[in-house]
């Protein structure tokens, strides 16, 4: 939380009623060395902290580091295959780039269906080719 100019005014006009005017400028240094002290005090905690845990981590995450580097080589490579098998998946179907539109229209373009009117033409031819081979025998006959 950041204190603004507005908030420190306001702040000290509520001193200045408060305490007084004789007894602010007092009140006012001792605040100041409590924050110099309070500065102090978290310097010195900040660098105790830093020496006894954050560097002693770092010295222990060296080697398991170095360990992980080939493992995380290996992730990276397998995530790129894998990806590059996803693309060319989702590529199946799909034209290639230097092919005419045309033909990847003629693809794309639904076939009519022709299985549907192939027994009644073929069923229609037989009965031409039977009725003209029983023509034909009478014919002989």
């Amino acid at each position: 939380m950041k204190i603004g100019i507005q908030e420190l005014l306001v702040v000290f006009i509520v001193a200045l009623f408060v305490i007084g005017p004789d007894k602010l400028p007092y009140y006012a240094k001792k605040l100041g060395q409590a924050l110099g002290q309070f500065r102090k005090y978290t310097e010195e905690a900040t660098k105790d902290i830093r020496e006894s845990v954050v560097e002693p981590l770092n010295e222990a995450q060296k080697p398991l580091r170095e360990a992980m580097a080939p493992v995380t080589e290996l992730e990276k490579d397998v995530r790129r295959n894998v990806d590059e098998m996803k693309k060319s998946i989702s590529d199946i179907g799909k034209p290639a780039k230097g092919e005419n539109t045309k033909s990847a229209e003629a693809v794309d373009t639904p076939q009519e269906d022709h299985t549907a009117t192939e027994p009644q033409n073929s069923a229609s031819s037989e009965a031409v080719a039977s009725s003209s081979g029983s023509q034909s025998e009478n014919e002989q006959v």
